[in-house]
């Protein structure tokens, strides 16, 4: 299922294509690794309890994770804890190529499917743990996104001073299945170099400390420490947020001495560009609180729409501020097929139709497009364990012990 207007990849050449992957997975983290890997045309079988991911059942913020995080899978229902649901896990998980998981340390091993068991029967496995910290005086921490965005330093930059504020969305869930993934990728070259799999290790504060990485380098560099994102000295003179005559807002920056030229003809700005104390970009900056209230009120004459009209026919950077949900009608997601869709696997609209955002990035020209919607709860049970050589009397007796769903 792609967009009309993309022409999606063709599934035979798809990167992944032939590889298969059982993740044992919830929230986001694990997921969205695994979704990596089925969106590039990896068979990944999602193994769920026979209550379901979690996430199929959040409300408020969490609504989106689901369908959000587990499109291109298949969905197997298996109880871990019954000794039989336990076997027929391990069974799937050697046939793999690529294992996922984000559960708390030690708790695969309870099961029999760590690195160390399952890599003992196939030695070509590929084992992607999914963790708060990586090993170390925090591994055995509990830890969320918003927990290390405190502790990791993104949250003191996102906020105003005194007031920590977290992203405004996954950013080290979404990202740590993201470098879990391309630590898949360069394993799968690597077995293909020696014959031999092994474990990756992805976590959400090493990646939030990489996000903020940035800013540990700019106070190595400067010996002053960052300030937060909303009092920074901003390396632009005009890069800010105004409101225009109608109320509305929109983000306007001029960031060059040639983009400020074309700034102050297009909105008759002849003073400001003769005069000495913004010749050029330093000298804006340093004289920010000076120039900023002059364009405020300047600008404030025009609408956000004329003033996006004028910044677009002259080639200077602008942005409206929208809103998440404004982006389902963007013209350029539709024309280009930024957005495919998708059908809603729970909930009150479970069956609707909506639209999924794509991948960033083409392959061979095309958008990588959802192929398998969501899954439903238990979808391919039947026919994952019939591949695995189980007799439908046999799928009927484990279900019957309650092992599989």
């Amino acid at each position: 299922m792609t967009n009309a207007n993309d022409p999606a990849t063709p599934v035979a050449s798809l990167p992944l294509q032939g590889l298969r992957v059982v993740e044992f997975t919830h929230m986001v983290m694990g997921p969205t690794c695994g979704m990596v890997l089925a969106d590039m045309g990896a068979e990944v079988i999602k193994v769920e309890p026979l209550e379901g991911d979690r996430t199929r059942h959040l409300l408020g913020a969490g609504a989106g994770f689901f369908p959000m995080f587990n499109r291109n899978k298949k969905s197997i229902a298996i109880n871990l804890h019954r000794p039989e649901g336990a076997e027929v896990a391990r069974q799937l998980a050697q046939s793999a190529d690529v294992v996922l998981e984000n559960f708390k340390p030690d708790t695969m091993a309870k099961y029999g499917l760590d690195y160390a068991a399952l890599s003992r029967v196939n030695p070509k496995i590929i084992y992607v743990s999914h963790k708060g910290f990586l090993p170390g005086p925090y591994e055995h921490r509990t830890a969320l996104d918003e927990v290390v965005q405190m502790m990791g330093g993104l949250a003191y930059m996102t906020g105003r001073p005194g007031d920590p504020l977290r992203a405004g969305t996954s950013v080290n869930d979404i990202m740590g299945g993201m470098f879990g993934a391309i630590g898949a990728l360069g394993a799968l070259i690597q077995r293909g170099i020696t014959g031999r799999g092994q474990e990756v290790q992805s976590a959400l504060f090493e990646n939030n400390v990489f996000l903020v990485g940035q800013h540990m380098l700019q106070y190595a560099m400067t010996g002053k420490p960052a300030a937060p994102m909303p009092a920074r000295i901003s390396p632009w003179g005009v890069y800010d947020v105004f409101t225009a005559g109608d109320g509305e807002q929109i983000f306007i920056s001029a960031v060059s001495d040639a983009q400020w030229t074309t700034f102050c003809a297009v909105f008759d700005l002849a003073d400001l560009k003769a005069d000495a104390r913004y010749a050029t970009n330093n000298d804006r900056v340093r004289e920010r609180p000076t120039l900023l209230p002059i364009l405020r009120e300047r600008l404030a004459r025009y609408t956000a729409a004329q003033m996006a009209q004028m910044m677009e026919a002259n080639k200077l950077p602008y942005a409206p501020i929208r809103k998440p949900e404004e982006l389902f009608d963007d013209e350029h997601l539709l024309a280009t097929g930024g957005l495919a869709d998708m059908t809603l696997p729970d909930g009150e609209r479970a069956g609707q139709t909506t639209k999924a955002t794509l991948f960033p990035f083409t392959m061979d020209g095309h958008r990588l497009g959802v192929r398998l919607s969501p899954p439903s709860l238990g979808a391919h049970t039947d026919e994952l364990l019939g591949a695995l050589g189980l007799t439908p009397g046999k799928v009927q007796a484990l279900r019957a012990a309650q092992a599989v769903g």
